[in-house]
């Protein structure tokens, strides 16, 4: 990434322009959030979402703004998805990948000693096994590009206790502890690893909250 000389609010922005991303969960709050960012930075960027609707609905809003956004149904509960939707990833950008944006979450609200088996699944399958299992599909891509950039989206909650979070917390836990060991492990290939954690956003997840 790069500084150009166009400027917002009299300071330099940094420009993405020529750069490929690939957003999950993009069609509502913090992702859909984070690629209109992408898209104002130059980036392309491709998105992933469940719900084949609201993704539409959202490619024909990116068409009409003329910014280049693509996109793919994907439950990324399912290994064969997220391996299906790589694949598409690396046939629109031609092999090579610069920023991977895992932010696709979920949370259940429910006591620690109401929690099912099926809950702690749920939660862990999308909130931290998806995650790993992307940076795994797109490490070859982000390598290829020479500059890579993987962001997790964490949570406050990892670091700060709370009621009914057990679950999710110790997911978004999970997800800093691996940002610091592949920060270090895919250092020599170039690639950054880098967590946000955000406290309480204003979206639809966090709405019964």
């Amino acid at each position: 990434m790069e500084v150009e000389g166009s400027s917002f609010g009299g300071r330099n922005r940094w420009s993405l322009h020529g750069m490929t991303a690939l957003v999950t969960g993009g069609t509502r709050g913090i992702g859909h959030a984070i690629i209109e960012e992408l898209v104002g930075f130059g980036a392309s960027v491709h998105m992933c979402a469940r719900n084949e609707f609201d993704l539409n609905e959202c490619l024909q809003r990116w068409k009409f703004l003329g910014s280049p956004v693509s996109g793919s149904v994907c439950d990324l509960s399912s290994p064969a998805e997220r391996e299906k939707l790589m694949e598409r990833v690396s046939s629109i950008f031609h092999g090579k990948l610069n920023i991977l944006v895992n932010n696709a979450g979920t949370e259940i609200l429910k006591n620690a000693e109401a929690q099912t088996a099926e809950d702690v699944s749920k939660v862990m399958t999308t909130n931290f096994e998806s995650y790993f299992h992307l940076s795994q599909l797109a490490h070859p891509l982000l390598k290829e590009s020479g500059q890579g950039t993987i962001i997790y989206n964490s949570s406050i909650a990892a670091a700060v206790a709370g009621p009914q979070l057990s679950i999710y917390a110790a997911s978004k836990g999970a997800v800093n502890q691996l940002t610091k060991d592949l920060a270090c492990e895919w250092a020599k290939d170039k690639i950054r690893v880098i967590s946000v954690a955000p406290g309480f956003i204003k979206t639809l997840l966090s709405e019964p909250v």
